[in-house]
Parts: C-alpha cells; structure tokens; sequence
C-alpha cells in the first residue's frame, strides 16, 4: 500500500496548481479571439508531457543544474514570448479600432498558438517537475505524484467548468492580462536568478502584474497614437 505523507501531498498540489494556473490562463488569452482553444491547449499538454518524459529520463540531471541558470532560461522565454502576445495584443486593439472601417479580420493562427501553448506548458512544466524532484530526493515520490496529479485534475476540472465565462471576457483585456503576466513572471524569475531577495517572494507578484499591465496598456496606447502610413494617392488619368 502507498503511504503519503500529507504536507507533501498538499505541497505538490499546490505548487501544481499555482504554475499551470498559469498556463491555463494564458492558453485563454492565445485563443481569446480564436472559434476553438484547442490548438493552444494540445500545444500546453504536449508541452508538459514533453518535460515530463525528459524529467523521468534525465531528472537528476535537472536537479544538478544550477537554479540561476534554469531561472534565467525561464525568464528569456517568457519575456520572448511576451514580446509575442503583445504583438498579437496590438493587433486585436487595433481591429477594434478600425472595425468601422471595414477591415478584413485576420485567419486563426494555429500554428503560433500551438507554439505558444508548447512554449508556456513546457517551462511551467519544468518549475513543477524541479519542486517534485527535489521532494522525491527527500524520499517522498509516491507523495509527490499523488499530490501533482490531484492538483492537475483539479484544475482541469476547474478550467472546464470556468473556461466558456473567462472567454466572454473581453478580448483586449483577456490578452492584456496574459501579456502583463508573462512580462511580470520573467522580471520576477529574472530577479530571483540574479540573486535579488523579493520583498514578501511570491506575493510581489500582484504588484508587478499591475505595473506590468500598466506599461502594456501604456505602450499599446502610445502605438495605437502613432500615425499610420498613408496610402499613396490615386493618380489621375491624363486628360483625354
């Protein structure tokens, strides 16, 4: 019979469950404007099954890697990826803005959010597998996975029931909020890799999702004031 040890179990799932919160909330953003999720939602899965596998290959060689390095990592994908879903931010702006004019609206982008899902569910991934791993070198494995895999269905379960309410949320904002939190995770990691104690740790977090909202909705503002590039006139026929 397994024993579990229960603060182990609800360490697991709680470190579950506060990393692939985000993942879920940024394959809503990906997909926000989009008929289906489910080109970013396969993307998130085959993300975290992709670090899973290596994990149960190579997990000691992760827990030998040095913590500043995998931070590091982690906040350059991140911050790349946000340069991405601002991008795609502006874009959805900026069709709202010019929806009076007629604009043709742009095709489903499956392929970009596949890669976002991927990118997103792998590095989540990679801080749940680092935390189960140094939990299972303390010799308390079978703890861990209950606790991961009860997190995980938990939130699936969660993201099933909510999914459809959190898409009626406005576009714009929706990505907004994605954008800001990518942007926040990586100054934070960032932070924490090059040795910066954060005032309170995880909690500064809040705060520097709502700076970073600001500054996005800020450059969004300023790019959206920016004067577009005319057209060249029509030029007139000769006199016949």
């Amino acid at each position: 019979m397994l024993a579990v040890y229960v603060p182990v179990v609800l360490a697991a799932l709680v470190i579950t469950v506060i990393e692939m919160t985000e993942v879920v909330a940024l394959v809503l953003a990906l997909g926000a404007d989009e008929p289906t999720l489910r080109h970013g939602a396969t993307g998130a899965v085959a993300g975290v099954a992709t670090v899973a596998v290596v994990a149960l290959g190579t997990g000691r060689a992760i827990l030998l890697a040095p913590r500043a390095a995998l931070l590091w990592a982690a906040a350059v994908v991140l911050a790349a990826f946000g340069v991405f879903l601002f991008r795609s931010t502006l874009r959805t702006y900026r069709r709202l803005r010019d929806a009076a004019a007629g604009g043709a609206a742009t095709g489903p982008r499956r392929v970009a959010q596949f890669a976002g899902g991927f990118t997103v569910g792998a590095v989540e991934g990679t801080e749940v597998v680092v935390v189960l791993l140094g939990l299972t070198a303390a010799g308390y494995g079978g703890s861990a996975i209950v606790g991961a895999v009860v997190g995980g269905v938990l939130l699936v379960a969660v993201a099933l029931a909510v999914g459809e309410r959190v898409r009626r949320i406005k576009v714009p904002w929706l990505k907004l909020g994605g954008t800001a939190m990518l942007f926040a995770f990586s100054a934070f990691w960032a932070g924490a890799a090059a040795g910066y104690a954060w005032p309170g740790n995880d909690l500064v977090l809040v705060p520097l999702v709502i700076v970073a909202a600001l500054v996005v909705r800020g450059a969004i503002g300023l790019a959206l004031r920016a004067p577009a590039t005319a057209a060249p006139a029509p030029v007139a026929p000769p006199p016949g």
